[in-house]
């Protein structure tokens, strides 16, 4: 792929790759995004032993797994956001169709855990294509949009509705209801953006929630689920999980126990990934969490308006505005679902936390969603433009 930040950029031709990187990222927000990674090797660090001494291995297996990835990641983020624009988009094209591929095989060669078929190994790594799918899914779907010169406004939404449906197909036979709900509003808030009326996705929401009876229905272990949060199941004996986790939030305080001293990674199966925030705010306190969701929050807010001056004050094309707006919905919907699951504001549904969940799938998705936002925002497309607006100084 041919690199985007060359010299007709800015006028520093002496200067490395490197260093034209750092003159055009968005750096508060890429600041921001890596003590979030730095904070999740820490959380991975202390949640994962006790998960590894629960089920009879290494200490260090998951800690060094997880090393490795934001290893991968890291560097990831750097390439993928400084690609040219016609290479994302091939990017996405080309990943979209090997995911897809990926879950056409998991009902025939998919790893089933828990009851579902949701992971393939491949050269010893069991792979994830449903988490792996997402960036790639979204630039697909802002390209479609983005073509409504060529195809129509109308024909574009159509397309895009049989693509989904068809995805939704392949991840509800895993069955995989969270990553279906997930895509789905990501999916829908790219349609809103390009000029969906309400009154379909109204029409889609009803559909949506049609799906979610069905399913409750259907599948055991969602109706298991939502009858746990709506009834309140938070004691003991039913509802475990959220019972342990709001403890972990009570005895953490303001300042937490301390590195190390939680209990709560002792007693939830899942506090290395869908509950690791709990650990968090047991061994870190209430502070470090609010900091922690005050910088996911910030990386969201502040790419809205980043996003808002690309296209208002420098006429940026609207399939990045899409783009840009589906990586920061899968951002900030995962984050908040994940956090919300551990105050039993939401059902738990096995969602992780972005960058902080272990997880080498859940990583890499996460390093290509930042990467490719990375990419949409970076200030080439500003300096180009050579447009002066008080909106610039957002940046």
């Amino acid at each position: 792929m041919k690199l985007g930040l060359i010299s007709d950029e800015v006028s520093y031709s002496n200067d490395t790759l490197w260093k034209k990187w750092l003159r055009c990222v968005d750096g508060p927000s890429l600041v921001a995004l890596m003590i979030v990674i730095f904070f999740g090797l820490i959380m991975t660090i202390t949640a994962s032993t006790a998960v590894a001494e629960r089920i009879g291995i290494s200490h260090f297996h998951f800690i060094l797994r997880q090393i490795f990835f934001v290893s991968l990641s890291v560097p990831m983020i750097f390439v993928i956001s400084t690609i040219s624009q016609k290479s994302l988009y091939k990017m996405g094209l080309i990943g979209f169709f090997i995911m897809v591929l990926l879950l056409s095989l998991l009902p025939y060669f998919g790893e089933e855990i828990k009851g579902a078929k949701r992971w393939i190994n491949i050269l010893g790594f069991s792979v994830q294509p449903s988490e792996l799918i997402k960036p790639f899914y979204a630039i697909v779907i802002a390209v479609i949009l983005g073509a409504e010169q060529k195809i129509g406004r109308l024909l574009g939404f159509i397309i895009c509705f049989i693509l989904h449906c068809f995805v939704c197909i392949l991840l509800i036979v895993q069955p995989d209801l969270g990553m279906t709900i997930t895509i789905s509003i990501v999916t829908i808030t790219q349609m809103f953006i390009a000029g969906l009326s309400w009154f379909i996705i109204l029409f889609l929401l009803s559909i949506f929630i049609l799906g979610l009876i069905i399913a409750y229905f259907t599948l055991p272990h969602v109706a298991q689920r939502i009858s746990a949060f709506v009834n309140g199941g938070v004691t003991k004996t039913s509802g475990y999980q959220i019972h342990q986790s709001l403890e972990s939030y009570i005895n953490g305080g303001l300042f937490g126990k301390g590195f190390g001293e939680g209990n709560t990674k002792y007693l939830l199966p899942d506090s290395h990934t869908d509950f690791i925030f709990a650990v968090a705010g047991e061994e870190f306190g209430s502070v470090i969490c609010l900091v922690i969701i005050f910088l996911i929050a910030f990386i969201v807010v502040r790419g809205i308006l980043n996003l808002i001056t690309l296209r208002i004050a420098c006429g940026a094309r609207a399939t990045q505005i899409y783009i840009g707006i589906g990586m920061l919905v899968y951002f900030a919907f995962q984050s908040a679902f994940n956090i919300g699951v551990t105050l039993h504001m939401f059902p738990t549904k096995g969602m992780t936390l972005p960058f902080v969940s272990y997880g080498g799938s859940a990583m890499l998705s996460s390093a290509i969603i930042m990467g490719v936002y990375f990419n949409i925002v970076r200030k080439r497309n500003i300096i180009n433009n050579k447009i002066r607006s008080p909106f610039v100084k957002l940046l």
